[in-house]
């Protein structure tokens, strides 16, 4: 395979990565159903999956690049952007919705100077809502990494994140 230079991931040897990139394509190589565990690991190795990581995979998968992308952009799970260490997610379920999760993610786009979708400069928060997070008695909720909080209101933001380094 062609060495490439990626832009991606930051103070780590390029070719280190892509060493480590060709040695999972091809331990997978030959068989069904590749795609998605490659993208995983290839995931967890660089933070996100880059359109030249794509490219390669592609390649070496034998695949078509449309069908990587198509996987690589399908399921929430991938991401051809960089995410910030902590992911926040705001809920916008109904219950989320009506007790003012609006306020919350207009004052964590204040506080965070993203919109949501965006990573922060310093690639330490990335924004994102859902629909659902599966506690409605604790309405408005969010989550950073694994931590929910619940009955959030935009008072609490800046306390909540200065919790993360």
């Amino acid at each position: 395979m062609g060495t490439g230079v990626c832009r991606c991931g930051k103070g780590v040897e390029q070719r280190d990565k892509f060493e480590k990139l060709d040695e999972i394509i091809e331990s997978y190589k030959g068989k069904e159903g590749a795609l998605i565990p490659v993208l995983h690991e290839v995931q967890q190795l660089f933070g996100y999956l880059p359109e030249e990581v794509q490219e390669r995979v592609a390649a070496g998968l034998g695949l078509p690049l449309s069908e990587v992308y198509g996987v690589t952009t399908f399921y929430s799970l991938f991401t051809s952007e960089p995410r910030g260490k902590h992911r926040i997610s705001i809920c916008l379920g109904t219950a989320c919705y009506v007790k003012g999760a609006a306020a919350i993610v207009e004052k964590l786009e204040e506080e965070l100077g993203v919109k949501v979708g965006g990573t922060t400069k310093d690639e330490k928060f990335t924004l994102e809502v859902t629909r659902c997070l599966g506690a409605c008695g604790l309405a408005p909720v969010m989550m950073i990494g694994d931590h929910v909080y619940g009955k959030v209101t935009p008072d609490k933001i800046k306390e909540i994140l200065e919790k993360y380094d």
